[in-house]
Protein backbone atom coordinates (compact mmCIF):
# COMPACT_ATOMS: atom_id res chain seq x y z
CA UNK A 1 0.00 0.00 0.00
CA UNK A 2 2.51 2.49 0.74
CA UNK A 3 4.52 3.01 -2.52
CA UNK A 4 1.13 3.15 -3.78
CA UNK A 5 0.07 7.02 -5.26
CA UNK A 6 -2.19 8.80 -2.58
CA UNK A 7 -5.51 7.72 -4.01
CA UNK A 8 -4.28 4.30 -3.69
CA UNK A 9 -3.32 4.95 -0.43
CA UNK A 10 -6.39 6.47 0.87
CA UNK A 11 -8.74 3.36 -0.85
CA UNK A 12 -6.51 0.18 0.37
CA UNK A 13 -7.54 1.74 3.90
CA UNK A 14 -10.93 2.26 3.41
CA UNK A 15 -10.94 -1.00 1.69
CA UNK A 16 -8.84 -2.61 4.68
CA UNK A 17 -10.96 -1.14 7.12
CA UNK A 18 -13.76 -3.42 5.58
CA UNK A 19 -11.83 -6.21 6.06
CA UNK A 20 -11.28 -6.21 9.57
CA UNK A 21 -14.64 -5.70 10.51
CA UNK A 22 -15.37 -9.07 9.07
CA UNK A 23 -11.47 -10.78 10.22
CA UNK A 24 -11.27 -13.54 13.00
CA UNK A 25 -8.08 -11.61 14.19
CA UNK A 26 -8.56 -8.01 13.92
CA UNK A 27 -5.82 -6.98 16.55
CA UNK A 28 -2.94 -9.41 14.38
CA UNK A 29 -4.42 -8.12 10.80
CA UNK A 30 -4.34 -4.23 11.69
CA UNK A 31 -0.58 -4.52 13.07
CA UNK A 32 0.51 -6.82 9.98
CA UNK A 33 -1.37 -3.58 7.76
CA UNK A 34 1.03 -1.38 9.64
CA UNK A 35 4.17 -2.66 10.62
CA UNK A 36 5.55 -1.88 7.33
CA UNK A 37 4.88 2.14 6.76
CA UNK A 38 7.66 3.98 6.01
CA UNK A 39 9.53 4.94 8.85
CA UNK A 40 11.08 8.03 10.11
CA UNK A 41 12.71 8.70 13.65
CA UNK A 42 10.72 11.72 14.39
CA UNK A 43 7.99 13.56 13.08
CA UNK A 44 8.14 16.78 14.23
CA UNK A 45 4.95 17.95 12.94
CA UNK A 46 3.58 15.72 15.36
CA UNK A 47 3.49 17.05 19.30
CA UNK A 48 2.11 13.40 20.76
CA UNK A 49 0.82 15.52 23.99
CA UNK A 50 -0.89 18.08 22.11
CA UNK A 51 -3.81 16.80 20.40
CA UNK A 52 -4.78 19.58 18.45
CA UNK A 53 -1.28 19.32 16.56
CA UNK A 54 -2.35 16.39 15.22
CA UNK A 55 -3.36 16.07 11.54
CA UNK A 56 -6.34 13.40 10.60
CA UNK A 57 -5.54 9.65 9.58
CA UNK A 58 -6.19 11.27 5.97
CA UNK A 59 -3.53 13.64 6.05
CA UNK A 60 -1.45 11.44 8.10
CA UNK A 61 -1.82 9.04 5.04
CA UNK A 62 -1.11 11.51 1.97
CA UNK A 63 2.09 12.51 3.85
CA UNK A 64 3.00 8.82 4.46
CA UNK A 65 5.89 8.95 6.77
CA UNK A 66 5.24 7.80 10.20
CA UNK A 67 7.13 7.43 13.52
CA UNK A 68 6.99 5.44 16.73
CA UNK A 69 3.71 7.77 17.90
CA UNK A 70 2.41 8.17 13.98
CA UNK A 71 1.85 4.48 13.50
CA UNK A 72 0.30 3.67 16.99
CA UNK A 73 -2.10 6.99 16.28
CA UNK A 74 -3.04 5.28 12.37
CA UNK A 75 -3.50 1.52 14.48
CA UNK A 76 -5.61 3.12 17.05
CA UNK A 77 -7.52 5.09 14.50
CA UNK A 78 -8.07 2.24 11.92
CA UNK A 79 -9.22 0.61 14.78
CA UNK A 80 -11.69 3.20 15.94
CA UNK A 81 -13.06 3.76 12.42
CA UNK A 82 -14.10 0.10 11.70
CA UNK A 83 -17.55 -0.57 13.26
CA UNK A 84 -16.27 -3.46 15.15
CA UNK A 85 -14.09 -1.77 17.48
CA UNK A 86 -16.80 1.55 17.69
CA UNK A 87 -17.32 0.59 21.93
CA UNK A 88 -13.42 -0.21 22.64
CA UNK A 89 -11.66 1.40 24.97
CA UNK A 90 -8.91 2.78 22.54
CA UNK A 91 -5.77 4.25 24.28
CA UNK A 92 -2.70 5.53 23.58
CA UNK A 93 -0.02 5.15 26.14
CA UNK A 94 3.47 6.64 26.50
CA UNK A 95 5.57 4.16 28.12
CA UNK A 96 8.74 4.88 29.14
CA UNK A 97 11.74 2.64 29.98
CA UNK A 98 14.21 4.18 32.59
CA UNK A 99 16.54 1.47 32.27
CA UNK A 100 17.21 1.08 28.86
CA UNK A 101 16.22 4.75 27.88
CA UNK A 102 13.30 4.03 25.49
CA UNK A 103 10.41 4.74 25.39
CA UNK A 104 6.99 3.21 23.54
CA UNK A 105 3.95 4.43 21.88
CA UNK A 106 1.68 2.09 22.36
CA UNK A 107 -1.77 0.94 21.40
CA UNK A 108 -4.14 -0.98 24.31
CA UNK A 109 -7.83 -1.89 23.26
CA UNK A 110 -9.95 -2.52 26.15
CA UNK A 111 -7.65 -3.10 28.59
CA UNK A 112 -6.70 -5.99 27.37
CA UNK A 113 -4.07 -5.86 24.34
CA UNK A 114 -1.16 -3.60 23.42
CA UNK A 115 -0.05 -3.35 20.04
CA UNK A 116 3.38 -1.84 19.00
CA UNK A 117 5.26 -2.68 22.31
CA UNK A 118 8.66 -2.93 21.08
CA UNK A 119 7.20 -3.15 17.55
CA UNK A 120 5.39 -5.62 18.03
CA UNK A 121 1.59 -7.30 16.94
CA UNK A 122 -0.89 -7.97 19.77
CA UNK A 123 0.26 -9.26 23.33
CA UNK A 124 -1.83 -9.29 26.33
CA UNK A 125 -1.62 -6.15 28.13
CA UNK A 126 -0.90 -7.98 31.12
CA UNK A 127 2.71 -9.24 29.65
CA UNK A 128 3.95 -5.88 29.88
CA UNK A 129 6.83 -5.31 32.38
CA UNK A 130 5.94 -3.42 35.25
CA UNK A 131 9.10 -1.37 35.67
CA UNK A 132 7.68 0.73 32.88
CA UNK A 133 6.41 3.99 33.40
CA UNK A 134 3.40 6.01 32.41
CA UNK A 135 4.35 9.02 30.58
CA UNK A 136 1.34 9.73 28.89
CA UNK A 137 -2.86 8.25 27.79
CA UNK A 138 -4.45 9.34 25.31
CA UNK A 139 -8.03 7.75 24.79
CA UNK A 140 -9.00 7.92 20.86
CA UNK A 141 -12.28 9.43 19.75
CA UNK A 142 -13.39 9.95 16.02
CA UNK A 143 -10.70 11.94 14.11
CA UNK A 144 -12.04 15.48 13.27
Amino acid sequence: MFNQPVNSRLSAWALFRDHINQCDDPLKEVWEFWKSAPFIPYNNKIDPYYQLSWPSPWEIIVENKYDDFTKALMIGQTLRLTPKFQKAIIEIKTLIDNANARQYNIVCVDNIWAINFKDCGPVPINEITCTLVLENLIELTHPR
